[in-house]
């Protein structure tokens, strides 16, 4: 986890929840935009700097927990976060990283919903959603002409949601892939930023929309895909795809 300067997210500018507050916390690489129903920077700050000490801890005592691709076993106690990256990455078949950001969005998320009724945390891309409403979420694919064009309808109301999105054109994701974006829904935040990564170095081209959306569809905890490379799509599983 490295320090890296902060870069301005613009597209985060088309997005809006008009009945609740936007903040945003930066730690280090960690930048999240935050929707509660009042500012929280400070307990968010506190929240984010505990899970990444849990996170730079652990990588501390395992240096190999950051570096590795392939799933990483735990036989040790370890904290919640560190945990849920590496079962996210077993059962997606990546390196508990790929889930770092996706389970860092989670953690801190949950934890607000002690001081908000509604939240919304957005990490890179990945998304963890409560809201006492249906939410519209805009999938950014890079260049790709249907960038922003198209969203989903998320329904968190009776339990939290996920949309965690990869893409091997722009960010600083680390894929082995070329679609403009790979988004994926799912209960948890973790899972779903893991299976992105891992259905998305399955692209390389647009004839590989199929193979990849029959490896994630096989994902456990993976509820619904969508895949965007220049200017085709594919879609599968319980989502409700909208316009912008």
């Amino acid at each position: 986890m490295a320090n890296k300067a902060y870069q301005e997210r613009t597209y985060r500018n088309l997005v809006g929840i008009d009945s609740l507050v936007s903040f945003n916390v930066v730690v280090q690489e960690t930048d999240l935009l935050i929707h509660a129903s009042r500012a929280l920077e400070n307990i968010a700050r506190d929240l984010v700097l505990k899970q990444r000490g849990f996170i730079e801890n652990y990588i501390g005592i395992y240096p190999e927990f950051r570096k590795t691709l392939v799933p990483w076993h735990i036989d040790k106690p370890a904290p919640l976060v560190v945990s849920e990256m590496a079962y996210a990455g077993l059962k997606a078949g990546v390196g508990p990283m790929a889930a770092v950001a996706g389970a860092v969005a989670e953690q801190v998320g949950k934890a607000l919903l002690s001081y908000s009724d509604e939240v919304v945390v957005e990490n890179g891309g990945d998304v963890f959603i409560k809201t006492g409403k249906p939410l519209k979420v805009g999938i950014f694919a890079a260049d790709s002409p249907l960038s922003l064009k198209m969203g989903l309808l998320i329904d968190s109301r009776k339990k939290p949601a996920a949309v965690c999105t990869s893409s091997g054109t722009v960010g600083h994701s680390f894929s082995f892939g070329k679609a403009d974006a790979v988004c994926i829904v799912s209960d948890s935040c973790s899972l779903a930023d893991a299976a992105a990564t891992s259905v998305g170095n399955r692209v390389k081209a647009k004839r590989d929309i199929g193979k990849a959306i029959e490896f994630g569809k096989n994902i456990e905890g993976v509820i619904g895909i969508v895949i965007i490379i220049g200017d085709a799509a594919g879609f599968w599983g319980d989502i409700e795809v909208v316009s912008l």
